[in-house]
């Protein structure tokens, strides 16, 4: 990112006297001011291979009604869409501001054993449950709900709410946005991406890039495999040639500690080919993926791949036959999130929670996007990493009320009060 993008103003943070994450709401507590937003979203089945359009539409028209315009940017199969929404200044000024960000998709329930109807939302034991509730609707529906509070608040600069499709399958919604309001010459001060954190800033997350390889052979008869080229037999080179830089790095790294997993990361997940036993396969295809270290570059990490398919496997191939060849394609990327700790929305964010730890993640987001798009980004939101994408999902009522808490804080520290 840009050093003008990292020391962009923000309203200087007001400080809790206890971060949001310390205070949880207890048995007697009155019901987080988001959950009735939170069931109605979690109602909606937005698995990624479903069309949000109606849920988004649905939050369109509550900000509508609101007297808040929303900009709607769709992909090419025009029933999924993205949604930014800005609450203005007191004075008008939409230019500048926090966005508060969060993906409308969810990842699918097929195969899980649930206890009750993931899409039909339940209080159990003071936990919400149901696809969604957790990652990241629990976020979405908090910040809707206090978008009145929003705009009784004198606020200084504007705050923007963005809410994207297809995170959970390589971030492929939120480009859309991002290029829109590159297009506008929209550009927010900072981002907030509300992923689930235990409300608790994560300043890093690694880059993740997803390709397919298809390699490409010459079928024959078994008993005449001189005469064929097996395509299994060079993926499976190529598999491991995969697994060795796997190893490599995770020898040789660079290493980042304050990761779980202190090294860029790389597997083949899912692999086919071939049609019956007594036939050279003339066709392997295989998927494959690494997380990167956002302080190493992916396009470099993929070229290692790619020079030992087409300079070491693809001339041995086409001597046993002319017509071979081994073909990637790119199926999802999403940059590393590395925020600087001087700039101001994590300062804000640190400020806000009173947490200073140092904490990076393996998982990605959506805020490795924004920042590279110049907007200094930082995650933090209710819920645990851990409730996400399984059965039973769920995110505590109390995490529900320490995210209230926050936002509150920071509604006030981006309001002309916080100056006085």
């Amino acid at each position: 990112m840009s050093q003008a993008a990292e020391t962009a103003p923000l309203p200087p943070p007001s400080c809790p006297s206890q971060p949001a994450s310390a205070l949880p709401a207890s048995a007697a507590s009155p019901a987080p001011v988001g959950l009735s937003w939170v069931e109605r979203l979690v109602s909606i089945d937005t698995t990624s291979r479903v069309p949000n359009l109606g849920l988004i539409e649905m939050v369109r028209d509550a900000l509508a009604a609101q007297g808040i315009v929303s900009t709607l940017t769709h992909d090419d199969r025009g029933q999924w869409a993205n949604l930014f929404a800005t609450v203005p200044a007191h004075d008008g000024t939409t230019v500048g501001g926090v966005v508060l960000s969060g993906h409308t998709d969810v990842v699918p329930v097929d195969g899980q054993r649930w206890d009750s109807d993931p899409f039909k939302p339940e209080v159990r034991d003071s936990r919400l449950y149901g696809r969604g509730t957790c990652d990241m609707k629990g976020f979405i529906g908090t910040a809707l709900a206090l978008v009145p509070q929003m705009q009784a608040a004198k606020l200084a600069k504007p705050i923007h709410l963005a809410l994207s499709f297809d995170e959970e399958i390589g971030c492929a919604g939120a480009p859309y946005m991002i290029a829109d309001l590159l297009q506008r010459g929209v550009k927010p001060d900072g981002c907030i991406v509300g992923e689930p954190t235990s409300m608790r800033p994560i300043v890093a997350h690694k880059g993740i890039n997803a390709y397919r390889c298809c390699v490409r052979g010459h079928a024959a008869h078994s008993s005449l495999t001189p005469k064929g080229l097996n395509a299994i037999e060079y993926a499976a080179r190529l598999v491991c040639h995969i697994r060795d830089l796997a190893d490599a790095m995770r020898r040789d790294g660079p290493f980042d500690e304050h990761y779980d997993v202190p090294f860029t990361t790389a597997q083949t997940s899912t692999i086919e080919g071939g049609n019956a036993i007594n036939t050279v396969p003339a066709e392997c295809r295989f998927a494959f993926e690494f997380r990167n270290l956002p302080t190493l570059d992916p396009e470099a990490i993929f070229a290692r791949i790619e020079r030992y398919a087409h300079e070491t496997l693809l001339p041995q191939m086409r001597r046993e036959h002319p017509d071979a060849a081994i073909e990637f394609t790119k199926i999802a990327a999403a940059p590393g999130l590395d925020a600087s700790e001087q700039a101001a929305i994590t300062a804000l964010v640190r400020a806000l929670t009173g947490n200073r730890d140092t904490r990076k993640v393996a998982y990605g987001t959506e805020a490795g996007l924004f920042a590279r798009a110049g907007v200094p980004s930082i995650v933090c939101g209710p819920g645990d990493i851990e409730q996400a994408h399984k059965p039973n999902e769920y995110v505590e009522l109390a995490q529900l009320s320490a995210c209230e808490a926050f936002l509150r804080k920071f509604i006030h520290s981006m309001s002309v009060g916080a100056h006085g």
